[in-house]
């Protein structure tokens, strides 16, 4: 196991943890027009045959009972060439009365990468929040993202599908 894989794996067993032991004290109106958010996430991506340590942050806001309109701001560290993303996203939460809370939203990312040309990608993504004390939330879901003029001879998969981890705090 390298170490990319050990610090994923310690992040990921302390939020389940943290999920686990503190589930009855989620605020119930954490998901409400007005409540504001920010986010932090953590992962590991692979590009121009380079490894990346993917580290995040975003900031959101509730429009309405249970959608949120954020921005997310990724820097993929480790590899060369360096690249940064910027994911405007619009997430639809189900409020229910379950400590499991469902979502589904669709987003825009614009990727930046050094000395090569920028691109444009949209994606959907699926999962659930699930209380990590407080007013902080555990996210994990699935992303499919699809990427715009792609050339099969430029990149060597126009969409790809994977897992997210999120820790979201709602303020």
């Amino acid at each position: 196991m390298n170490k990319l894989q050990k610090s994923l794996s310690v992040c990921i067993i302390s939020v389940f943890a943290s999920t686990v032991f503190f589930p009855s004290i989620v605020n119930a109106d954490s998901f409400n027009k007005g409540t504001s958010t920010v986010a932090v996430s953590l992962g590991s991506g692979n590009f121009f045959n380079e490894s990346y340590l993917i580290l995040g942050a975003g900031v959101g806001y509730y429009l309405v009972d249970g959608l949120e309109a954020s921005i997310d701001f990724d820097a993929w560290l480790g590899g060369e060439p360096d690249i940064y993303e910027v994911t405007p996203k619009l997430t639809y939460v189900f409020d229910n009365a379950s400590h499991i809370k469902p979502y589904v939203g669709a987003f825009y990312n614009r990727t930046f990468i050094e000395n090569r040309d920028d691109s444009n990608s949209i994606g959907y993504r699926a999962g659930f929040y699930s209380p990590a004390g407080g007013r902080a939330h555990v996210g994990i879901g699935i992303v499919y993202t699809e990427l715009q003029d792609c050339t099969d001879t430029r990149f060597y998969s126009c969409d790809e599908t994977y897992t997210e981890l999120s820790l979201i705090f709602n303020l």
